[in-house]
């Protein structure tokens, strides 16, 4: 029995008895269908246009040169959108809340316990879409690290402090011969030559520190490693030709800046032209001149690297100066 005079919280008993609770919930119910609807829609609606091209590729380079590129870039894109509607569905429910359950008098909103539906939404959607990304990042990345093994090109790429040298090889692995070699100097960019449709294989290695082969349009960026560790990596074939810029992507000392060059995509009938001029004796720009390119670098130039007398301690100078 329950004494007259027990005290029972009138907003609770409104909350459970009143008649129009349910339409509440109902009401409730079409907005949060609304929403998810609203998400989809926006979903369908991005990935209907070049979302890329719209939002800047989301910070991701643009104008990919080789099928690789565009897998890596295509992974990039759906990732970003399938994070906008997830933040697009979660903004909407929490500004939802917000309004429909913000207080009103003294009287508290309904209080929803062991929600066993919401429970097992917010548990399982997490682990699909993880899984999700998962899946595809894997399948990128095994088939953007896959290597053959007859490429038709194959260059030895050596960095030093502070430039590069490109070899053009007849082989694979470290007893292979170099053909035809490009060195970089400080008055000099130096220019990566190679041709559209055929495979490429770039073999890294460092002759002091760790630097970083970077073209941002092939999406590739490689540490290159002193010693016996030759970092190996490969692109199915090169689409576009042009000139594009490379550069040391990690920090290896004073003129780290500096070590800038280009890669020049030309033909592979230019391409070929160029590497008998190579092997005739010819230099770089002599050789890029005869297939009719520029024999200088278009997309950047040598940094002044101001190495002058007055930067370093002059000899003269009386000790303690």
């Amino acid at each position: 029995m329950v004494a007259r005079s027990s005290e029972v919280r009138p907003s609770a008993v409104r909350h459970s008895a009143s008649p129009g609770a349910g339409g509440r919930r109902g009401r409730g119910a079409g907005r949060l269908a609304g929403l998810g609807l609203g998400g989809v829609a926006l979903l369908v609606l991005l990935t209907g246009c070049d979302v890329g091209a719209t939002f800047d590729g989301f910070g991701w380079p643009q104008g990919g040169i080789s099928p690789e590129s565009h897998r890596m870039y295509d992974l990039w894109i759906a990732s970003c959108i399938a994070a906008l509607a997830v933040g697009v569905f979660v903004w909407g429910l929490i500004f939802w809340c917000v309004v429909r359950y913000r207080k009103r008098g003294n009287d508290l909103p309904v209080q929803t316990r062991y929600n066993m539906p919401m429970e097992f939404l917010y548990t399982i959607a997490p682990i699909l879409i993880v899984s999700v990304l998962f899946y595809y990042t894997a399948i990128v990345q095994t088939d953007v690290n896959k290597t053959s093994r007859n490429p038709d090109v194959t260059v030895e790429i050596v960095a030093f402090k502070w430039n590069w040298q490109f070899n053009y090889r007849d082989g694979q692995g470290v007893d292979a011969n170099t053909v035809a070699s490009t060195l970089g100097t400080s008055e000099v960019i130096p220019i990566l030559v190679l041709p559209t449709d055929r495979s490429i294989r770039f073999e890294e290695t460092s002759r002091d520190v760790i630097h970083s082969f970077w073209v941002p349009e092939m999406l590739f960026k490689r540490d290159v490693m002193p010693g016996k560790i030759r970092n190996v990596f490969e692109v199915e074939r090169l689409d576009t030709e042009g000139a594009y810029v490379g550069r040391c992507a990690e920090l290896c000392g004073t003129y780290h800046a500096f070590m800038n060059f280009e890669l020049r995509v030309v033909s592979p009938e230019q391409y070929d032209q160029f590497l008998a001029a190579k092997q005739a004796g010819r230099t770089t720009q002599e050789a890029l001149s005869a297939i009719g390119e520029d024999p200088y670098a278009q997309t950047t130039s040598p940094f002044d690297t101001r190495r002058t007398k007055n930067n370093f301690n002059p000899d003269d100078l009386p000790a303690g100066s």
